[in-house]
């Protein structure tokens, strides 16, 4: 894979993406990384279950389940399935990875064909949705989501992980739309929302062939802090939750990414809170921007506007977002600088004092900053803050955030 990786890399250096600050090389992944990746780069065997509607339903083949063959559900939409346009186009493709809880969403595809996409979203817990209504329990699925397949006996095979079929069900479905006739396969994108954006960091890591990625909310170091810190790590022995957070956990990955990385989450996150999150982000070497939202709420949220921007901007030739590319103290002020190509409306320091561990109900206390073309200033953040960072808004509506600082 490394003369394909070399190739690409040199391709996302040749068209550099919004900040002036030229991206290291992504990390080597490491050795223990357990997907065969040529495997999973070959298109799965498909069986279409409704080509009747604008939304496609299908089986896949995917990778066995305890010494058993298992597939996956999926929807499939493009410009051509909601008859908006006629075959004879090639489109960008996304791939579209849910979160707790979730399905495959036949509403998420359908977002993406309206806006000009291919898009596949599947089912990453061995359900099916037989009457596109309500789920039931596939056959032949592969491991349920549930915190047992994820976290529970240390002896279970790797390969009878859900992480392992997660990331693994992901790449076929990325494989099986780039094999499309009406797919373009040099453009595609990934995005996952909660343990679909756990799922993101590691599969952009995994999967050199996407362009871009945006993880939402989704992040690594569980260990460190996370929803499942305490109720599912910390009881670990001590040799198994090292082995868990080496295999398992995004930071493991995320530092191989060699696409363009959009990260959004809020400042309140009951799952992935900013001190993890932001670690995550610093270990991607590839250009990145962030966004990060006042108390942003957990969910399902598939149109979050920055996000179908940035992907827009990334296929479309639409806009770029724009980035906070330095925000620092100085002198006692703060002192931001943003790459932008539409005027800034309007910014504003984030600020809190609680401890990262209270990171779903600590405070946060807002100030509007000066903008000055491509500069904002204002007051440095009072002594005692414990996390801190800068928003900025364009004039058409778009905010994203500079780094958090963690003081």
């Amino acid at each position: 894979m490394l003369v394909p990786r070399l190739l690409f890399l040199f391709v996302v250096a040749s068209t550099a993406w919004l900040s002036p600050v030229h991206a290291a090389s992504p990390l080597p992944l490491p050795a223990f990384t357990p997907w065969n990746t040529k495997t999973l780069e070959k298109a799965p065997d498909v069986e279409w279950i409704d080509r009747t509607q604008p939304v496609h339903s299908l089986l896949y083949t995917a990778e066995p389940y305890q010494g058993h063959p298992t597939r996956v559900f999926a929807y499939y939409a493009s410009p051509v399935t909601l008859g908006l346009e006629s075959a004879g186009k090639k489109y960008p493709a996304m791939v579209l990875v849910h979160g707790g809880g979730g399905t495959a969403f036949e509403k998420w595809a359908e977002l993406y064909a309206s806006r000009g996409y291919a898009a596949v979203a599947m089912d990453l817990a061995g359900n099916w949705q037989p009457d596109r209504q309500n789920r039931a329990r596939l056959p032949d699925g592969g491991p349920t989501a549930e915190d047992g397949p994820k976290f529970g006996n240390p002896g279970t095979p790797d390969r009878d992980r859900w992480t392992y079929h997660a990331v693994a069900d992901v790449m076929l479905a990325h494989s099986l739309i780039r094999s499309f006739p009406e797919v373009d396969p040099t453009q595609t994108g990934l995005t996952g929302i909660s343990w679909g954006g756990y799922l993101t960091c590691i599969v952009a890591g995994v999967d050199w062939r996407f362009q871009a990625a945006c993880p939402q909310y989704g992040c690594g170091f569980l260990g460190n802090n996370s929803a499942w810190r305490v109720s599912q790590l910390d009881p670990m022995k001590p040799e198994n939750r090292e082995y868990w957070l080496k295999m398992w956990d995004p930071s493991s990955y995320v530092g191989s990414a060699p696409m363009r990385m959009f990260f959004v989450n809020g400042s309140n996150d009951f799952a992935y809170p900013l001190d993890s999150y932001m670690k995550t982000y610093q270990l991607v070497q590839s250009p990145k921007n962030i966004r990060i939202e006042p108390a942003m709420p957990h969910g399902h949220i598939f149109a979050v506007k920055e996000v179908l921007q940035f992907f827009d901007s990334v296929f479309k030739g639409g806009a770029p977002l724009p980035k906070v590319t330095r925000a620092s103290i100085e002198g006692g002020q703060l002192v931001a600088e943003v790459d932008c190509n539409s005027p800034l409306k309007l910014a504003t320091l984030e600020f809190t004092g609680a401890p990262h561990l209270e990171n779903k109900q600590r405070p946060w206390q807002a100030r509007l900053l000066t903008i000055d073309g491509k500069t904002v200033h204002g007051d440095a953040p009072p002594a005692g803050t414990t996390a801190w960072y800068v928003t900025v808004t364009d004039e058409h509506g778009m905010m994203v955030s500079s780094e958090v600082t963690l003081p």
